[in-house]
């Protein structure tokens, strides 16, 4: 399989063998798509893309989370046009710096985003209405873009970085087949697979349940992100649809056990639960180990550039609460290496940063050569041929069992009263107590101050646990307690937000 068409075409063709193209290939809380539909309508949306688009032509897609979406993604797949998925809720001003960057022909949209599309729609040379496509009277025209080779672009997926300006990520088709291919296996991913999906679409962590699920014939109930208020709604839905596979932000994971939704009900045919995205608090890991402790558990950790992940750890022991889980070991066809400033290799206990190689490493940022070079470099290690490494800002050490573990970011290491300090370190300590539902910090360096920021709890107990745990030059030297902590459109700690109210004020 050379590209994901192939791939597609693969799914297709076995399924069709089978009798199985009524299937139900992806469930939203308001429609069913069986896989006879999602590769008819893809196809002919396809075939549209196709006459209004040229090689290399960027196609944008602004949709809610659903089975449309999907529909929209084979579609541009299918044409050979690299696809931007764009958050419907972000500020309009961030949608239009990703369409300055990519400069795309081609906007996919749907009614309920009428609004929202409204706004952009002028910078676009041709639009589609895909709730259009349902009322289409016309066969599929299968239409198939066969110039395609492994090294092009499969999609751009913009991040937004510690500056806040979004760098657009290329992913390749090759850089999706491994991927998928090692996640297959890894997680025995195969027809029976029933995926609760909980990411967006815009983020790298849905490139792995929605891909494995069309490459392996699954099927994928995509959770409304609403339920997560109401997580009760979030099993039941989960149990109408025997879902056994769950790939989530850790915060996720942490709504049910704040609410002790499991005390009550649980997802009666889970068998896998994966994670990644934050440091999983172990207090949160143990809650679920508790009330489900048949099921698998992995800590999977990865930029973006690396399609989505790049380590990996399946849970095989207990841990205590100030302690943190590792990042494991790398995935098959990919190399880790930590260096220190001075470009050597670090092992053991000694910190260094994550630098990354192999078939998962994307291509680039679109349209940003400078950054492009400034992370994806030279393999420090030699000069005897080209080798080049994605440098990931991550600061690791390995263990006494030789497992990666996570330490901070680079850009999270501070100077602070001349010691250097991580604040993920920090951060495991305050998050392992149980009084405390979240909780992270930040550093303001103009006043040379450790800022404590947590939901939960009191800053008096806060400060005595922190004083058994840590030296006196890693203490907070400013408690903010929060009645809620907001989280970004990815289930991450909105760090930037709380950056502006506090520091950059």
């Amino acid at each position: 399989m050379n590209t994901v068409i192939d791939c597609l075409e693969n799914t297709f063709n076995h399924l069709k063998e089978n009798n199985q193209l009524f299937k139900y290939a992806f469930i939203d809380q308001k429609k069913k798509l069986t896989y006879f539909d999602l590769f008819t309508k893809s196809r002919f949306l396809a075939s549209i893309i196709l006459e209004k688009t040229k090689r290399d032509d960027v196609v944008c897609i602004l949709e809610r989370r659903g089975v449309d979406m999907c529909i929209a993604l084979l579609a541009a797949i299918y044409a050979g046009t690299p696809y931007v998925v764009l958050d419907c809720e972000q500020p309009i001003s961030r949608i239009e710096k990703i369409i300055e960057i990519v400069n795309p022909t081609f906007l996919i949209y749907d009614t309920d985003n009428y609004e929202s599309s409204n706004s952009i729609k002028t910078y676009f040379k041709d639009i589609y209405n895909i709730d259009n496509l349902h009322n289409e009277e016309k066969s599929s025209l299968n239409y198939i873009n066969h110039n395609i080779v492994a090294s092009d672009p499969l999609y751009i997926l913009f991040t937004s970085g510690s500056t806040g300006n979004p760098k657009g990520t290329v992913i390749t088709h090759k850089n999706v087949i491994c991927y998928i291919k090692w996640f297959t296996k890894c997680f025995n991913i195969n027809e029976n697979t029933i995926f609760a999906s909980q990411t967006p679409f815009y983020f790298s962590m849905s490139v792995s349940d929605f891909y494995s699920t069309i490459f392996n014939f699954a099927t994928m109930v995509i959770i409304p992100k609403q339920y997560f208020s109401f997580p009760v709604k979030v099993i039941e839905m989960m149990n109408m649809y025997n879902v056994n596979t769950i790939y989530w932000v850790p915060s996720a994971y942490r709504i049910m056990s704040d609410v002790k939704i499991l005390d009550y009900i649980k997802p009666t045919s889970l068998t896998t639960a994966l994670f990644a995205g934050e440091v999983m608090p172990v207090k949160i890991l143990n809650d679920w180990l508790k009330h489900l402790p048949n099921v698998m558990y992995a800590n999977l950790f990865g930029p973006t550039e690396t399609t989505d992940i790049c380590t990996y750890y399946k849970v095989n022991r207990s841990f205590k609460l100030e302690e943190s889980l590792p990042i494991g070991k790398p995935c098959e066809s990919i190399e880790v290496f930590l260096i220190n400033e001075n470009n050597c290799i670090v092992e053991g206990e000694n910190i260094g940063e994550l630098y990354v190689k192999g078939d998962f490493v994307a291509q680039g940022y679109y349209n940003n050569l400078e950054k492009t070079q400034e992370c994806f470099v030279q393999n420090p290690l030699h000069n005897n041929y080209i080798d080049i490494v994605y440098k990931t800002g991550d600061l690791c050490c390995y263990n006494e069992f030789h497992e990666l573990m996570y330490v901070s970011r680079k850009d999270l290491q501070i100077k602070h009263m001349g010691y250097r300090i991580e604040l993920g370190e920090i951060e495991t300590i305050l998050n392992s107590m149980l009084i405390i539902k979240s909780s992270f910090c930040l550093y303001d360096k103009d006043n040379d101050e450790i800022i404590c920021l947590y939901e939960g709890g009191n800053e008096e107990e806060i400060v005595q646990y922190l004083s058994l745990k840590l030296p006196k030059y890693m203490m907070p030297n400013k408690y903010i307690k929060l009645p809620y902590i907001n989280l970004n459109q990815n289930g991450k700690i909105d760090r930037n937000y709380y950056k502006k109210l506090y520091i950059e004020k």
